[in-house]
């Protein structure tokens, strides 16, 4: 059972990374992984022995972030400091990290998810899948149209709207 601790223990920062990441603001997201270990450490005996506990754990975060989004939304904090880049002390990265941040906030939270899960987290699709509850096929569309709508965002292009206009 200690090795299930130790394990649950390392995984913070990856949460943290991940949760600053997905909601811009690091109060918001220090809670959010606060309530994710917690929960976590509550429920660590149903996790399955040489399971990928870092897929459990945000699978527990997404389900807190799901909740979280019904609820009334709160103002939200940028992630300028959150993300560091290499050079992150220059004017330019530091307008990029802004600008990134800015466009991934564009993003339909789903796609906001997946997308960060397989670029940020490094995760597999299987593992996203399973982190989120949903069909592999799925991750798959929804971290393409991230993707290019991500591309279009930071190119300064207009995004098309995915509704048809009948006559």
């Amino acid at each position: 059972m200690q090795d299930a601790h130790d394990r649950l223990i390392a995984c913070i920062p990856r949460l943290r990374r991940y949760a600053r990441a997905l909601l811009g603001g690091r109060a918001d997201a220090d809670d959010l992984v606060q309530d994710t270990v917690e929960r976590g450490w509550d429920r660590l005996s149903s996790w399955r022995r040489g399971s990928d506990m870092r897929a459990w754990l945000f699978g527990i975060m997404h389900n807190l972030h799901v909740d979280q989004l019904r609820r009334p939304a709160l103002a939200t904090e940028p992630l300028d400091d959150a993300l560091p880049l290499a050079g992150a002390d220059t004017i330019a990265s530091g307008l990029a990290l802004r600008d990134l941040d800015r466009a991934l906030q564009q993003l339909p939270p789903e796609q906001r998810a997946v997308l960060l899960l397989v670029a940020l987290e490094d995760m597999r699709y299987e593992d996203v899948a399973a982190a989120l509850d949903i069909p592999l096929g799925t991750v798959m569309s929804r971290l393409s149209r991230a993707r290019e709508r991500l591309r279009l965002v930071m190119l300064g292009q207009p995004v098309p709207s995915p509704l048809k206009v009948v006559k």
